[in-house]
């Protein structure tokens, strides 16, 4: 039996939300352990003089606690 617990982040880039997506998780797999899987609970992009110039998402990090 695991239990595990949710955390909760916010990753930008300037290419995509797939990246965004991709830097966060891949940062905090650097802190936390055993990372399962996140839910993208919000995006938004930043908008500058007509185009948009960074993209960003709110993940819910979810990993299993050690025994």
């Amino acid at each position: 039996m695991s239990v595990a617990k949710v955390t909760e982040i916010t990753a930008t880039s300037t290419k995509s939300f797939e990246d965004a997506i991709q830097t966060g998780l891949s940062r905090a797999s650097k802190t936390l352990d055993n990372v399962q899987g996140a839910w993208v609970k919000e995006q938004k992009v930043h908008w500058d003089g007509g185009k948009i110039s960074g993209y960003q998402v709110n993940l819910k990090i979810t990993f299993l606690l050690k025994d």
